[in-house]
């Protein structure tokens, strides 16, 4: 590997593990690539000094709560080559974006959830898991509070999947209006973006980075 090559640390979301990156890492030859395991505390201050300790100068790409873990980041102003992060929790920008996953969660527990967030082709054997870690990550991502882009943070890309619920939808084009983040659709891709479109993922990423 080139000695220059672009670092990035991809973050996983709740309900999921690093094995969800498996079908885009083999994708991303030319960087130096980690997918490191979240230890799942519940508490956003010890999960984003936990992955700034993994990601400070690199570029973070996240999806669903690896996301939101992402824009936290950006928030505070850990300094980062830059961040691609699809659909993170927004807060009180679109208070309604986690209704479905939250009753999901109150009816079946983990595998509920995950089902709501990430479709048909999440399966169990993607995390080792109990209610009560979901239950944490769920508070936390539910009362996570958006905020403007540090300049530290490099440039800052939110995108959403065109085939995803509305809200999320609503919930890029809140983080450009209120913060002035740039955002943008992947045509076809939903949630569950790495696992199930990653050849698109793979190719914004690279647009992206260079």
């Amino acid at each position: 590997m080139h000695p220059r090559a672009p670092r990035v640390v991809l973050v996983h979301g709740t309900a999921t593990a690093p094995v969800v990156w498996d079908r885009l890492r083999p994708l991303l030859d030319g960087y130096d690539v980690s997918a490191p395991e979240r230890p799942r505390t519940g508490d956003l201050k010890a999960e984003s000094a936990w992955l700034a300790n993994h990601a400070s100068g690199a570029w973070v790409v996240g999806m669903s709560g690896g996301a939101t873990l992402g824009l936290e980041l950006v928030r505070n102003g850990t300094p980062l080559a830059g961040a691609i992060l699809h659909e993170p929790a927004v807060g009180s920008l679109v208070t309604d974006l986690l209704t479905p996953v939250t009753e999901a969660f109150a009816t079946d527990g983990t595998p509920g959830l995950a089902r709501a967030l990430y479709g048909s082709s999440w399966h169990p054997d993607m995390v080792e898991t109990s209610d009560d870690t979901t239950a944490g990550e769920l508070a936390m991502f539910r009362g996570f509070e958006p905020g403007p882009v540090s300049p530290a943070s490099g440039r800052v890309l939110i995108t959403y999947g065109a085939a995803s619920p509305e809200p999320r939808h609503r919930a890029a084009r809140a983080l450009a209006e209120r913060f002035g983040y740039a955002i943008r659709a992947l045509p076809e891709a939903s949630h569950f973006v790495a696992w199930d479109d990653p050849t698109a993922f793979a190719a914004l990423i690279r647009d992206v980075i260079g």
